[in-house]
């Protein structure tokens, strides 16, 4: 996709090879989860050289627009810049950030670093325009990877009247217009010890085994066109102490992937109705994601020829409360796999989407 005018053109591809330039230095910097404080130093610094008021709280690093006004509504651009530890599979090195047949090489490439420089090109194209419709935020955050307190969340009270948010992730630049949340519950199911050559006591591992089995064939009836069903599974389990000991209790975890017909508190009720072992959850804050498709952040996405799709991960798109879509370069697949990469081309088809996408929005010629 070309933007209209030659020196549009050649203004956009220097922010594309700055937004690479930047994503290689990033690469270098191992920024694993709660540890992105060299990573945010140098995007801080990056702005500042660009002449950008920056702001920060903990590794969370965010800017406005030059001519901010406080009576418009905000539209936020969110990616995060904190990785996954590399597993052992990796060939290359994680933190040498190497181009090769057309690849930039390295961990965090895919996941988010193409998005989190293409937002910010974006950012930087509109930061000096006057009278636009709408004001920009554009916000690195830390923690993304383990949906951290310190993360975005963190810094929601001071980004201004949000109204909608394109959240980088690599989407291969098709919209993800749908998210599942995330519920993670912890169950005890709880008998009586006793010793079991007796025949003593009453097996937890037996009581826990019948919830188990409804965990396995329970079906919420409310089925999302974009996401699919809820999605529950069982994923550990523990109990005994010893071979000859009946184990008075047994605890196991269930995996719970919601879709947006239901939320939270419903889908605990529903267990507590149906099971006989305790339930606890570990948070509440990992919500479900939909943006209707007539909200103009999907209609400016469906003039560029942008499809539409629900996404089964979870980013921080669930801790936002305003009409968000994941958007990014790069391809999901890729994200936490070994010698991860993406494409330089991907990086530049992405800057240059972000920018059409928000001069329709921003309603700029």
């Amino acid at each position: 996709m070309v933007l209209s005018s030659p020196s549009e053109k050649i203004q956009t591809e220097k922010f594309q090879k700055e937004a690479i330039q930047l994503l290689k230095a990033l690469i270098r910097i191992p920024s694993y989860s709660l540890e992105e404080k060299k990573t945010g130093d140098l995007l801080e610094h990056f702005l500042l050289r660009k002449k950008v008021q920056t702001f920060r709280k903990g590794n969370n690093v965010w800017a406005f627009n030059k001519h901010f006004q406080s009576h418009l509504p905000t539209i936020l651009l969110n990616s995060h810049h904190d990785t996954v530890k590399p597993n052992s599979s990796y060939m290359r090195d994680p933190f040498d950030p190497v181009v090769s047949s057309g690849k930039l090489f390295g961990l965090g490439s895919n996941d988010a670093g193409g998005a989190l420089v293409s937002l910010m090109a974006a950012f930087l194209y509109f930061h000096d325009t006057k009278n636009m419709d709408f004001n920009l935020a554009y916000a690195a955050t830390a923690e993304e990877e383990i949906s951290g307190m310190g993360g975005i969340e963190s810094i929601l009270d001071q980004l201004g009247n949000l109204t909608c948010a394109i959240v980088g992730e690599p989407t291969g630049m098709q919209m993800a217009v749908a998210e599942k949340g995330l519920l993670v519950i912890d169950c005890i199911a709880k008998g009586k010890a006793g010793h079991a050559a007796r025949d003593e006591g009453e097996n937890a591992l037996y009581l826990a085994q019948d919830d188990i089995h409804w965990f396995r064939n329970f079906r919420f009836p409310k089925t999302s066109p974009w996401l699919g069903p809820v999605k529950m599974s069982v994923t550990m389990i523990e109990a005994g102490m010893q071979h000859n000991m009946v184990p008075g209790t047994c605890h196991f975890t269930v995996d719970i992937r919601l879709n947006e017909c239901y939320s939270h508190g419903e889908i605990l009720n529903t267990l507590r109705q149906h099971i006989k072992s305790e339930v606890h959850a570990r948070s509440e804050r990992l919500g479900p994601s939909f943006i209707p498709e007539d909200h103009p952040l999907v209609q400016a996405g469906k003039k560029l020829g942008l499809s539409s799709y629900g996404s089964p991960t979870t980013s921080d798109q669930a801790l936002l409360h305003i009409p968000s879509m994941k958007l990014g370069p790069g391809d999901s697949a890729r994200s936490h796999t070994a010698d991860e990469y993406i494409w330089l081309e991907e990086i530049r088809e992405g800057i240059d989407i972000y920018i059409r996408l928000l001069k329709q929005l921003l309603k700029i010629n």
